[in-house]
């Protein structure tokens, strides 16, 4: 019989999406799975949802193909419970099951050798009161309340998306044991056009799915006052379709082979969020990634964005309607500007938020898990 060798490890990635589709997968974990590889991990990936089930899952209708993609998820765990036991570490990101109770992930944790839970954006409000803000209303109403609690309370490691929604897992993780890691861009593959040009029609563009679609919608009125002043052309990039009365509106559907070259094509990144408690824990993710391309970005001023957009340095802040129709206007007016900004913030993202910056945070979780288990 073979030996095993004593470097491997093995590792079961437990998650909602599939692989390469949902950004808050590939620019966190998932794209480090090659450098734990090169560290001795054996890495199998268990996705809940079907990339037809994906496709559909925002969309009205198609009800019978959401009651088989749901029921085959269930499938799917259910299966994934007879073998967690073969690894010696289980990688949960979000929950173990999008909907129902938290007994699935009771279960997971109990035959886990060694659980580490990866929480992206926010669960306070899922601490609180079961996800009375988040912004997506089917979520709210069939996602059981409990289950990131237990699994924060439980996990051998905890890692969050958020300096602020560390601190909240560490005070409930048993063992004391949580960490933060910024989300993060292959940098090499994120890259500027390269040019800054004073264009005519200058591209103020968004990139998201239908579940953060109520964020951009927060810029409607931003919009029409801008419009009334200046001449732009809005991008948005996402799963989902996109109207706006009066105003030209270029509608892409995301691609994994076309997303560089359509996020090129934007002259200002926007970055709106609601200061409520949900935001606490948002990462930041769509502002690094404006910031890997060179493109200039105006936030809002709330939770972990201006830990990352320095005001004038690197990008713009802005909190009030005013703010945001007044920075847009400045970045739309000046093409230096544009380019001055847009250069920090690229060299910012190479320093601070590139794979290579972030990989070695990873490996320290993993590394500590095992050795303390």
């Amino acid at each position: 019989m073979k030996s095993r060798d004593p470097q491997s490890r093995s590792m079961l990635v437990l998650c909602p999406y599939p692989i390469g589709v949902a950004a808050g997968q590939r620019l966190k974990f998932e794209q480090y799975y090659d450098d734990w590889r090169s560290a001795g991990w054996t890495v199998t990936t268990s996705p809940f949802m079907s990339h037809s089930l994906w496709r559909h899952a925002y969309e009205r209708g198609h009800l019978a193909r959401k009651a088989i993609g749901v029921a085959r998820g269930f499938g799917l765990r259910m299966r994934d419970l007879f073998r967690i036991r073969r690894y010696d570490l289980v990688y949960c990101f979000m929950y173990a099951t999008p909907i129902g109770g938290s007994g699935m992930e009771r279960l997971v944790r109990r035959l886990s050798k060694r659980l580490v839970f990866d929480v992206e954006d926010n669960v306070i409000g899922e601490l609180a009161d079961g996800l009375n803000d988040h912004p997506n209303r089917l979520l709210r109403l069939l996602k059981g309340k409990g289950k990131a609690t237990y699994l924060i309370r439980t996990a051998d490691h905890v890692i969050s998306s958020s300096p602020m929604l560390n601190d909240r897992c560490r005070e409930l993780n048993r063992k004391n044991a949580a960490t933060y890691i910024s989300s993060s861009v292959d940098t090499a593959r994120f890259v500027p056009r390269g040019s800054y040009d004073d264009a005519d029609k200058p591209v103020i563009g968004w990139t998201g799915t239908f579940s953060s679609r109520p964020y951009l919608d927060l810029l409607r009125p931003v919009f029409e006052a801008l419009a009334r002043t200046h001449k732009f052309k809005l991008r948005v990039i996402g799963n989902f379709d996109y109207e706006f009365a009066g105003m030209e509106v270029d509608v892409i559907r995301w691609s994994a082979e076309h997303e560089v070259s359509d996020l090129q094509g934007i002259d200002i990144g926007v970055y709106p969020l609601p200061n409520d408690d949900w935001v606490i824990g948002k990462s930041g993710l769509k502002a690094i990634t404006y910031m890997a391309m060179g493109i200039p970005c105006v936030a809002t001023d709330v939770g972990t964005t201006p830990m990352i957009i320095r005001d004038g340095e690197n990008g713009l802040l802005a909190r009030t309607p005013e703010e945001w129709v007044d920075a847009l206007g400045r970045l739309l007016d000046d093409a230096d500007l544009r380019r001055r900004l847009g250069q920090q913030a690229r060299a910012d993202a190479v320093a601070k938020y590139s794979t290579t910056a972030i990989a070695a945070d990873y490996r320290r979780v993993l590394d500590s898990v095992m050795s303390k288990a």
